[in-house]
């Protein structure tokens, strides 16, 4: 039993890091075998088609086959989230109930916010699976979800909205969502990508922050679709449950969304510090909405004293019920938090 199940950690560790270009020599350390009996383990996983490598005499190189399956669908009255779900995606997905059970809100939400939100006439999405990981792409040919959700708010612009998007309990349409769908989905995949006209959103949980970035580039792997696409990774191992997300961000066990986090990172533009109290206040909208907020100063190296009084003294003040904890303060941050909350007036 100890050599078979040595041979299913090795592959499966062969199987995580197969991009590792120290590969071979980073199984022989943590296993203890020659680089004669890894090679072994490649060729046969490279018989059994899970693998592939190229040519090159030297400096071998492996990689993952992914199996894909693509689906498109015309936004129209009758389309089903949960029909196409059972029907298409479901069959395709791991079987375990707590990675099932992800993958159902995951992809029934997103979908569902596209046929609802996109203002589109097209959904495209395209299903891969290997050995690790399961990614599934929605995408779709509306206006954008920024830009969507900058036009329905009048805000500034199209980053405006990604801070926005951060907090959770946005919707375009409160009358059918209640804004917490793209909040907790980001969430519960090891990797989420919301990428729309050349502006992304990210979360990557084994990171543990957030990432907004402009960039040119489409998601490689996407259709030719313009308007906004999503990307859900989640690990065919996972040992995420559902339930965990959602109490995470309940204060109480009723398991109600009133805690939020909001990367402040979102509401620089550019090289531009947080000084004023009108970008404070633009942080900090909405979030009456909630009983606790977590404010990550995660990549911010200086705020100013107007920036941190408004936060810190005038709303803690205005709004005495609402809990507000600092992640992630440099220490020139740290001391700018502390002044603003000692001022005496």
């Amino acid at each position: 039993m100890k050599k078979i199940r040595n041979t299913q950690e090795i592959r499966q560790f062969l199987l995580s890091n197969i991009d590792s270009k120290n590969l071979v020599s980073d199984t022989v350390s943590k296993f203890g075998i020659t680089r004669a009996a890894v090679y072994r383990h490649l060729k046969q996983l490279t018989e059994q088609n899970i693998i592939q490598h190229n040519d090159a005499p030297k400096g071998r190189r492996y990689r993952l086959i992914a199996q894909e399956y693509r689906f498109s669908y015309d936004i129209t009255d009758g389309l089903s989230e949960s029909a196409v779900w059972s029907t298409d995606i479901a069959p395709l997905v791991p079987k375990q109930d707590n990675i099932s059970s992800i993958w159902e809100h995951g992809f029934t939400e997103m979908f569902n916010n596209a046929i609802d939100h996109s203002q589109g006439t097209k959904i495209n999405v395209l299903v891969q699976v290997d050995a690790v990981n399961t990614t599934i792409i929605i995408s779709d040919n509306g206006i954008g979800i920024f830009r969507n959700i900058k036009n329905r708010f009048n805000l500034q612009n199209e980053r405006e909205a990604l801070l926005e998007l951060s907090k959770g309990k946005l919707t375009t349409d409160r009358k059918k969502h209640s804004g917490e769908g793209i909040f907790f989905t980001s969430r519960i995949f090891d990797i989420f990508i919301i990428l729309s006209y050349g502006i992304s959103f990210s979360h990557n949980d084994n990171a543990r922050s957030y990432q907004d970035i402009f960039i040119e580039q489409k998601l490689d792997s996407a259709n030719d679709c313009d308007g906004t696409s999503v990307l859900m990774r989640l690990s065919n191992n996972s040992k995420r449950k559902l339930l965990d997300v959602f109490n995470t961000f309940s204060v109480d066990d009723e398991y109600s969304f009133d805690k939020t986090l909001i990367p402040i990172e979102l509401a620089r533009y550019g090289d531009d510090n947080l000084i004023s109290r009108s970008q404070a206040k633009r942080v900090m909208a909405r979030i009456d909405l909630f009983k606790s907020v977590i404010l990550d100063f995660k990549d911010v190296p200086y705020i100013g004293q107007a920036f941190a009084d408004e936060i810190f003294r005038v709303f803690a003040n205005e709004h005495p019920d609402i809990e507000i904890l600092v992640l992630n303060a440099n220490e020139e941050v740290a001391k700018m938090i502390s002044r603003a909350k000692n001022v005496r007036l």
